[in-house]
């Protein structure tokens, strides 16, 4: 018997109604009977990386330790992106990289949705990225959402049957990865 999965939701845009913020509330609404889901909301207070911080004993960096027990507590972690300027929005990164030294995405089944105007620039950087850093994620749980704002409403719900199915496939595969896992 399976029990409810606890998820940690990042959303790489710092915007208060973002679109990327509708999709992770459309996948709250999709999985309440299977994943407690809990957004992390402080990516904008993250201190600039900085790897000689990293590696003192009395660095005091509060910010970056809950940060990396939200993601070493949780059974799976989503990330739901825009894409800015081609690339990755630099809080995101900046946050990926204080767990580079401390491992907490090193086997973590992750989800990644990249929902922009085209996101494939953005996508394929941040893979990368989560495959240099050991996250457990293949083509079942990630997705690009081209026109991500045509394709979900302002109640959060995704409008699109493609894009709702392209959705539900990734829950499954990530809710069996979190199964498989434990």
């Amino acid at each position: 018997m399976s029990s409810i999965k606890k998820i940690v939701a990042i959303c790489g845009s710092t915007r208060e109604n973002s679109t990327n913020l509708k999709y992770i509330n459309a996948i709250i609404d999709l999985t309440r009977n299977k994943w407690q889901v809990t957004i992390y909301k402080e990516l904008a207070k993250l201190p600039h990386f900085n790897p000689d911080l990293d590696f003192t004993q009395d660095n005091n960096l509060v910010e970056v330790v809950n940060f990396r027990n939200h993601i070493k507590e949780s059974d799976a972690v989503l990330i739901c992106t825009p894409e800015y300027a081609m690339g990755i929005p630099g809080s995101l990164k900046n946050a990926i990289d204080w767990t580079v030294s401390s491992c907490e995405f090193s086997h973590k089944p992750v989800a990644l949705i990249t929902a922009s105007s085209s996101g494939k620039k953005a996508h394929q950087s941040l893979l990368e990225t989560l495959n240099v850093i050991e996250a457990d994620i293949d083509a079942d749980t990630e997705a690009i959402i081209s026109f991500a704002q045509t394709k979900i409403n302002n109640e959060s719900v995704i409008t699109d049957i493609a894009t709702k199915q392209t959705v539900e496939k990734i829950i499954a595969a990530l809710t069996q990865k979190t199964e498989a896992a434990h």
